[in-house]
């Protein structure tokens, strides 16, 4: 009589090792599912929001006051205080969503951004209750699945050795909060929030700033 094979079940290790994956899988999609929510653009936020509602507020873009701004911007420049509103801080912040600047391509040549899986669009401003949120659409082109999220940030500014930083209080992506993953909101707003290179002026100008707080609706820029 052959001896018979004992059938060994799965480890303790195998069986942790599933138990992390489902639960990693679950995070994943359940994410997914919070980015892929509709974000409603509104003006103001309503009374008596559905449960779970997720609203996007622009900030305003005054472009009338262009002069104004340039002119605000040389003082800035010249190391004086400046105080702005959120039409200001956008009107220097420009519309990297432009694309009347792009070089026109060759006939017959296939359009940059229709290679591109996320391209970010105009960077917007909105200053209320003593913070600053930015925000701005994202165009993402995966595996044939198109469509657009809403990116905001709301924060304020401290100062750190290298001089006052941005320290966001929260990052959504979607209607996902990632601000509590760690390096989620790091890479999410280096890689696609603040993508544009800031001109050298204005790092110096900014680097020499003895403070920067916002008031209100104001952002206030104080020189030594």
């Amino acid at each position: 009589m052959g001896k018979r094979k004992i059938q060994k079940g799965p480890s303790w290790v195998e069986v942790g090792l599933g138990a992390v994956l489902a639960v990693a899988l679950g995070v994943i999609l359940g994410a997914l599912f919070l980015i892929a929510k509709p974000v409603e653009k509104v003006t103001a936020i309503p009374k008596d929001p559905p449960a779970g509602a997720v609203y996007y507020i622009e900030g305003s873009r005054d472009y009338g006051r262009s002069s104004a701004a340039e002119a605000m911007r040389k003082k800035f420049l010249d190391g004086e205080s400046v105080d702005l509103t959120e039409g200001d801080v956008n009107l220097f912040l420009g519309d990297s969503g432009d694309k009347s600047s792009k070089p026109a391509g060759k006939p017959g040549d296939k359009p940059a951004d229709a290679a591109k899986m996320i391209t970010p669009g105009a960077l917007n401003a909105r200053i209320h209750a003593g913070t600053i949120q930015f925000g701005l659409p994202v165009d993402f082109n995966i595996l044939t699945v198109m469509g657009t999220i809403i990116i905001q940030t709301t924060g304020t500014f401290e100062k750190h050795s290298s001089g006052f930083v941005y320290v966001p209080d929260s990052v959504m992506i979607g209607g996902c909060p990632v601000n509590r993953i760690p390096f989620a909101k790091d890479i999410i707003l280096g890689k696609l929030v603040f993508t544009r290179p800031i001109p050298d002026d204005i790092a110096a100008a900014w680097s020499k700033l003895s403070s920067v707080t916002i008031d209100g609706t104001m952002l206030h820029l104080r020189s030594p």
